[in-house]
């Protein structure tokens, strides 16, 4: 336990170190290799992080800190496209396996005969404004249909979005009824669209997740739980988020205020400065 303590505050340490030095380092290279560089930094540092439960020890993980992600200038990111190269059938089989300890009580979703085609629509009523989501089945059918079931069954109802980025990558982390970024519903699933489109030379290497896209914060492919995160900028990003869906203009018109309200503390990374809570969450 105190070992991933130490890696948890030594990783905080380093993204502390260059965030200092970020200044320095733009007047030496143009804006766009800073902001790609410290899109790196959050990632491989901070992640799309969520601290996931393992054996009882809580861990700050990152998405993937055994590679190394290459870091083009920022011009020569392609953006992620939302729709598949090939369609998959029209119903999947979809798998969740069994995954430490839920925060809070929620059943597993539905495995069989799981839609692969249209939209549905998730209403995140927050106390800082309403947040639309537009779920694509097409893309990512066992993400879209994890994150329906929550929704229906309250999961989501009461919890703080814990997490704003407003540095190198812009966004706003949900999902966690711990409120801590640890917590999750006691199962995982496999990653789907873009990452098991990509080749694997194409892991390491960021496209721009545009502006009103929605992914899964992970610990690693194949760890997806309950936590998203909301893209109100684009974001470089390597395509190991799963995508499945879009934000209304309403959401972004959210999302907007939020940002505006920036980090607790001043900070670029860290939760909100005003607090963000999702009152209810439904399926339209």
């Amino acid at each position: 336990m105190s070992n991933n303590k130490e890696r948890r505050q030594s990783a905080l340490s380093q993204l502390e170190k260059e965030l200092k030095s970020r200044d320095r380092k733009e007047k030496t290279k143009p804006m766009t290799v800073v902001a790609a560089s410290l899109a790196v930094i959050l990632l491989v540092v901070g992640g799309i992080w969520y601290a996931a439960t393992q054996g009882g020890e809580d861990e700050a993980i990152t998405a993937d800190d055994s590679t190394e992600i290459t870091t083009p200038a920022e011009s020569s990111y392609e953006t992620l496209a939302i729709s598949r190269t090939t369609a998959l059938d029209d119903t999947v089989s979809c798998t969740y396996e069994e995954a430490g300890d839920a925060s809070r009580e929620v059943s597993n979703p539905a495995t069989e005969d799981v839609s692969a085609t249209g939209t549905v629509t998730v209403n995140l009523s927050t106390n800082q404004g309403e947040i639309g989501m537009e779920l694509d089945r097409s893309v990512s059918p066992c993400t879209v249909n994890a994150i329906e079931h929550f929704a229906a069954e309250g999961y989501y109802d009461d919890v703080v979005c814990h997490r704003l980025t407003t540095s190198g990558i812009f966004v706003l982390q949900c999902g966690d009824p711990s409120g801590t970024g640890a917590g999750g519903p006691g199962f995982q699933f496999a990653n789907e669209y873009p990452t098991d489109e990509a080749a694997d030379a194409d892991l390491n290497t960021p496209v721009i997740y545009e502006r009103g896209t929605i992914a899964m914060a992970n610990a690693g492919q194949g760890t997806n739980g309950s936590q998203f995160f909301l893209n109100y900028e684009d974001s470089p990003l390597p395509p190991v988020y799963t995508y499945f869906g879009q934000i209304t203009d309403e959401g972004l018109e959210t999302l907007d205020a939020i940002a505006e309200q920036g980090v607790e503390g001043g900070a670029s990374d860290g939760a909100p400065a005003e607090e963000v809570l999702i009152e209810t969450a439904s399926v339209a």
